[in-house]
């Protein structure tokens, strides 16, 4: 089945919709939507090749879902799993790079870095200040 016949299928239709008042654009929540937008580009189900990023089980980076499009017809082959937690700078270099190699959608390119990055910021440790210390008396 080509990916515009199931949209056109599931675009109204899906377990995953949220669809909530004076929203324009219902939002989705299905896996490998990056943007959680229901919208034909962004879709993870209907695509051959898509891309997902969750956290990391460890809570040390993140996780690439991306899937195969010649296992397309075999949904449990088709799905791959690579963590990447080297830092963040080396972490989203190598995710551009996997994007690029693999020949995926480049449309989704600077949407996968974003959700990336979100993710390595929540991870971030917060600062804490230190007080400053009283002079003492003499």
């Amino acid at each position: 089945m080509t990916s515009h016949l199931s949209w056109m299928i599931v675009r109204n239709n899906s377990a995953f919709l949220l669809k909530k008042r004076n929203l324009s654009k219902p939002f989705s929540t299905e896996p490998n939507n990056l943007l959680n937008l229901n919208s034909y580009r962004y879709n993870g189900l209907v695509h051959k090749k898509s891309v997902g990023i969750v956290p990391a089980a460890d809570k040390k980076g993140f996780t690439v879902v991306y899937k195969k499009a010649k296992a397309s017809h075999k949904p449990a082959k088709a799905t791959i799993k690579r963590t990447l937690k080297s830092g963040p700078r080396r972490s989203l270099t190598k995710l551009r790079r996997l994007i690029h190699a693999n020949h995926y959608r480049r449309d989704l390119l600077k949407a996968a870095l974003r959700r990336a990055s979100a993710v390595l910021k929540s991870q971030k440790k917060p600062v804490t200040s230190r007080k400053a210390r009283a002079k003492k008396a003499e």
